[in-house]
């Protein structure tokens, strides 16, 4: 069967099957169909590790969101079973004494997400309740009570007219916490004093408490910026306590004997990302940042014991693991050094039975095991058993000196038939946030072109440029208040470096990027349009004067980012707004947005596809995806997205008779 498209593609950048010797170049087409391991959980007795694999729609037969279907690994058998993949699941629990499994999923009959159930013997999924409206947390106490938090049930007015406005950020719908009877069916809100909008609660270890996490209003800025940890009696309904502490927060647990809560958050309200280590004791509420000089981000913790904390860090380019006590002289003990193991995002520990989910440069995220008797964990699944007939680039960690005499880390990947001595066009790829950073991992995504690309003939580059995370505070600070300043004046240096290395062609370099990489993407095809021969720009931003006034999350802007009110200096808002450079851009653009995108509104590319388009001569083009946000989530967008994306490097970098509105047909689907 050939598939008919009315999209123009590359003809080298999409020969399915290029063959060397045995084996083939990744394609977009594998793109499409990479899988993945998304969730974990390993049982109290450390028998199981349930997980989940992210499984992608065909992108030819239907456009929605990737599907996480579960399954169940068993330690002792040294075997895994599919559980369940009637509908994408979430929040993968193991019920206390059941022998069962846990977890939320919209089944195909069910009107909202619900609460879901399967024994570990096999069998169907039972469910065991559906609330008025979605379930998004639940946590079983130890003796088998449930609580969930779901929104509140709502009735709106309605209109005497056939029509009703929306009333822009009022009129909101909170989320609360209610208390499940499994037996009747039914479930009663808790009757606390607290107010706001509840993101998590977790029972205390004696049930007599909750810990639990709301701010203001559901508006995500106070999700970001305003959120806090309360403690509630469950009998009474009444605060005993609240963690004094402002700023981002992440994962938190009580401990064991439920005297601590420890929880990830940032340092202070300042800090652009929860990436900090802390412990408060319950009664007092005085949190302790327990690792404060630590020059990396703490991702995920867990109790070994009362006095004990495991923890999953970042570390440059690397992931560690191991452990830290509560005490005052608090240290780490790392049990898994940063760079000696794939990459791992997260991990679930019970019974001297650690489970991780893992990634490296020649494989997207896998389950990883480590028992007491091991050094280091070992690979267990194998997602997609087809990239082993995938020629990949190899890929380095670089590292180079900003013009102040900062080291920048970065990644490259060299391209697939690399020749010694000879320069290659280049892609690069910028992060967003721009408190994010890449591991050295797989870096290979629908928006950021990876093996794709070597494949393509390509060097691709991620800097991870200052403001990345996982090198500490100060550095995750450092761009604050420099919007567009030496953050992306470190990406331009790395392209440097790259240049005289004798690898890339410096004619021939691309660079894309997303949100804050967009905005990235903006600044160097503007300001620095000498520089970079095409350019990819995704719900990025052009003006920060109209995107502060249009976006979901002025506070933390204000915050995290620019540290100034847009109203108090305006002038320098425009000064760091890619539309003021527009007369100076020569790169040819593909601008990229999803329509209903509530965090970089649409108009931004708008704005500059209409400069760009008005005062110059430059090849741009603006593509909106319908139905999609802030990055795209269904398959056949994600697919459209990698295609045009190629197509249009290729076209710029490497061959510019290339037609990009030429129609073909594709081969047959793999």
């Amino acid at each position: 069967m050939r598939i008919k498209t009315v999209l123009p593609f590359v003809f080298s950048v999409f020969v399915f099957q290029t063959v060397i010797g045995q084996q083939t170049l990744l394609t977009p087409g594998d793109v499409a169909r990479i899988k993945y391991v998304s969730q974990v959980v390993t049982s109290s007795d450390g028998r199981y590790v349930a997980y989940a694999v992210n499984n992608q729609a065909d992108p030819y037969e239907k456009n929605v969101a990737a599907s996480n279907y579960l399954h169940v690994y068993d330690v002792a058998n040294k075997r895994s079973v599919p559980f369940y993949s009637q509908a994408s699941v979430s929040s993968i629990r193991f019920r206390p004494g059941t022998g069962a499994i846990t977890f939320l999923a919209k089944g195909p009959v069910d009107k909202a997400r619900s609460l879901y159930e399967i024994s570990l013997s096999g069998g169907e999924a039972v469910k065991l309740y559906e609330h008025p409206t979605a379930i998004s947390k639940y946590d079983w106490s130890g003796s088998g009570k449930l609580l969930i938090v779901a929104e509140e049930k709502t009735t709106k007015s309605k209109s005497v007219l056939p029509y009703e406005p929306e009333i822009y950020e009022e009129n909101l719908t909170f989320s609360r916490i209610y208390l499940v009877d499994l037996k009747a069916k039914s479930a009663k809100q808790a009757d606390i004093e607290l107010e706001g909008h509840v993101s998590d609660a977790k029972w205390s270890p004696d049930e007599a408490q909750l810990a639990v996490v709301a701010a203001p209003t559901p508006l995500v800025d106070d999700s970001y910026m305003k959120q806090s940890i309360y403690f509630v009696n469950v009998e009474y309904g009444h605060i005993t306590g609240q963690v004094d502490h402002s700023g981002k927060l992440g994962d938190f647990e009580w401990s064991p004997d439920g005297n601590y809560l420890a929880f990830i958050a940032g340092a202070h309200v300042n800090d652009p990302i929860d990436g900090r280590l802390l412990a408060v004791d319950t009664k007092s509420g005085t949190p302790v940042n327990l690792i404060p000089d630590f020059m990396g981000m703490f991702e995920k913790l867990a109790w070994k014991d009362n006095n004990t904390l495991h923890y999953l860090s970042s570390e440059g380019v690397y992931s560690g693991f191991g452990t830290v006590g509560i005490d005052d002289d608090a240290t780490m003990d790392p049990s898994i050094e940063a760079g000696k193991t794939p990459v791992f995002t997260n991990f679930s520990a019970k019974n001297g039975v650690t489970a991780f989910i893992g990634h490296s440069p020649t494989h997207p995220p896998e389950l990883f095991l480590m028992t007491k008797k091991d050094n280091l964990p070992g690979k267990i699944t194998d997602s997609n058993p087809w990239l082993a007939n995938r020629i990949l680039g190899k890929q380095e960690v670089i590292r180079y000196k900003a013009q102040d005499g900062v080291e920048i880390e970065g990644i490259i990947i060299r391209p697939v038939r690399e020749q010694q001595g000879r320069k290659y066009p280049m892609i690069t790829v910028v992060h967003g946030g721009p408190e994010s950073h890449y591991d050295n991992g797989w870096l290979t995504r629908y928006s950021a072109p990876g093996h794709v690309g070597a494949a393509d003939g390509f060097v691709v580059f991620y800097p991870n440029y200052r403001g990345s995370t996982g090198r500490g505070l100060e550095f995750a600070m450092s761009s604050q208040a420099d919007l567009a300043g030496k953050e992306f004046d470190d990406i331009v240096d790395g392209v440097d470096y790259l240049i005289e290395s004798g690898l890339v062609d410096g004619s021939k370099v691309g660079v894309t990027g997303a949100s804050y990489g967009g905005y990235a993407t903006a600044w160097l095809s503007t300001k620095y349009s000498d520089r970079f021969a095409a350019g990819i720009m995704f719900v990025g931003i052009s003006n920060n004067i109209s995107k502060w006034g249009t976006s979901d999350i002025p506070e933390e802007l204000y915050e995290v980012h620019a540290r100034k009110r847009v109203w108090d200096d305006y002038d320098f808002f425009m000064d760091r707004s890619p539309i003021k450079y527009v007369d100076n851009a020569k790169t040819p653009l593909l601008i990229l947005h999803g329509k209903n995108d509530t965090r970089v509104y649409p108009g931004q590319s708008m704005e500059l596809y209409r400069h760009i388009k008005t005062r110059t001569d430059t090849p741009v083009r603006l593509v909106f995806y319908t139905g999609e946000g802030h990055g795209n989530r269904r398959s056949s967008a994600r697919f459209d997205y990698n295609h045009r994306m190629m197509r249009w490097f290729s076209k710029y970098l490497q061959d510019p008779e290339i037609d990009l509105d030429t129609t073909i047909d594709l081969p047959e689907r793999n």
